[in-house]
């Protein structure tokens, strides 16, 4: 069974497309079976993948919308090595039609009960904010990978998130949890990044990955080539922190699995 890991956090720019693609592409590099879902309008996701998102026949839309099946919507990845439900604008009508259904915050875990048997790993890109679309994707997920930059905003907006995934345990989905915070874009010369890590190792502990993503123009760079850095600069910092992340979370499955065997 796969680990569905939805990589959320309402504020923009802290780095959740660049992590659900780099993650994707280092799970798939160490022999792990991956879908990606870009689930967010923008289409970045689908666009870092090396798909145009304008040519995709089905999209993200049509899952939610049920108006296709989910093996007819996922397409290979050029060169990444994982599948992906790609996305582009029209999915922001999905959310507003999917107000009217009923059951709709399910559409998504309903979607995806036919193919995880398929994947190790399934990682949903959310749009950064706290809609319908995130909805469908905490429901769906066993896990949240929330990733922040270390600055005192960042701070701010974890707590609103926070209380979302605890609503959604109480209320939707109570395997739900915390799958770990992860620190982007980070300058270690930076004494407020270094001050807001630390609160977070405080507060957070176990919860907070130990993989670090620095700041790396290779890492910046590769989206507009339409290539994971794994594949744009493999021996760059930024890739080795994705692959150092990729087996934190590959060992996290086995741990998960582990204590759900022995329960």
């Amino acid at each position: 069974m796969s680990r569905i890991i939805a990589v959320a956090n309402q504020k923009g720019g802290v780095g959740k497309t660049t992590t659900s693609v780099n993650l994707s592409a280092s799970l798939s590099a160490i022999a792990q079976r991956v879908l990606l879902i870009d689930l967010d309008p923008q289409g970045n996701a689908t666009m870092g993948s090396g798909i145009i998102k304008d040519e995709a026949e089905y999209t993200a839309y049509d899952l939610l919308l049920e108006e296709q099946k989910c093996t007819d919507i996922i397409c290979k990845t050029p060169e990444a090595g994982y599948d992906l439900i790609p996305s582009n604008g029209d999915l922001t009508a999905a959310e507003v039609t999917l107000m009217d259904r009923k059951s709709r915050e399910l559409k998504l875990k309903n979607q995806l009960a036919s193919v995880s048997k398929n994947y190790d790993f399934i990682i949903i890109d959310c749009p950064p904010s706290l809609n319908m679309l995130t909805l469908n994707a905490l429901v769906a997920a066993h896990g949240v990978c929330i990733p922040m930059q270390c600055e005192y905003y960042a701070l701010e907006g974890l707590t609103a998130l926070l209380n979302t995934i605890e609503m959604v345990r109480e209320r939707l989905n109570p395997e739900l949890a915390i799958e770990g915070l992860l620190r982007t874009m980070f300058d270690q010369r930076n004494r407020l990044a270094n001050d807001v890590s630390a609160q977070l190792s405080q507060h957070f502990m176990d919860k907070l990955y130990q993989t670090i993503i620095p700041r790396n123009v290779r890492l910046a760079e590769a989206p507009s080539h339409g290539l994971p850095i794994t594949l744009y600069e493999k021996s760059s910092k930024g890739s080795l922190a994705y692959m150092a992340l990729a087996s934190e979370v590959l060992r996290q499955r086995t741990s998960h699995a582990n204590r759900a065997t022995a329960a």
